[in-house]
């Protein structure tokens, strides 16, 4: 079962990435201070202002950075591009994946409809989509 809305460990993604960002900010403002005389208050403002853009726009992005959400090809439907025994090619969303067979499923002839149940690296899992799925 999936959990709605973000955790603290997607937070923690976030701000870490957004760390070399402002640190490069921090870098120009101190560099572009050698030329312009800007005052040490209006730099700390610009980078205070920074973070907190950084930080009104995380309930806007934070689902970019829910990597452990569940992948949307599982579930999906695709055609056996040739005799899958128990690897080789589908076409799903009118693209080419390698895909094996799931362990206790018959062979898969080419034509066939099958659908994605998992995914392993690279390669879909899938199953022959006229026999009912243990959901």
């Amino acid at each position: 079962m999936r959990k709605s809305g973000w955790s603290a460990r997607i937070m923690q993604r976030y701000m870490l990435l957004q760390v070399p960002g402002v640190l490069i900010l921090i870098l120009v403002l101190i560099l572009v201070q050698r030329w312009i005389n800007l005052s040490t208050l209006f730099i700390c403002g610009f980078v205070a202002l920074w973070v907190a853009k950084d930080l009104i726009l995380f309930p806007f992005l934070w689902r970019a950075y829910d990597w452990d959400q569940q992948n949307p090809m599982i579930g999906t439907w695709g055609i056996a591009e040739e005799r899958l025994t128990p690897s080789g090619y589908v076409h799903v969303h009118g693209e080419l994946w390698q895909a094996e067979v799931m362990k206790g499923y018959p062979p898969i002839d080419r034509g066939e409809t099958v659908r994605v149940r998992g995914i392993n690296g690279l390669k879909l899992l899938v199953q022959p989509d006229n026999l009912e799925s243990s959901d």
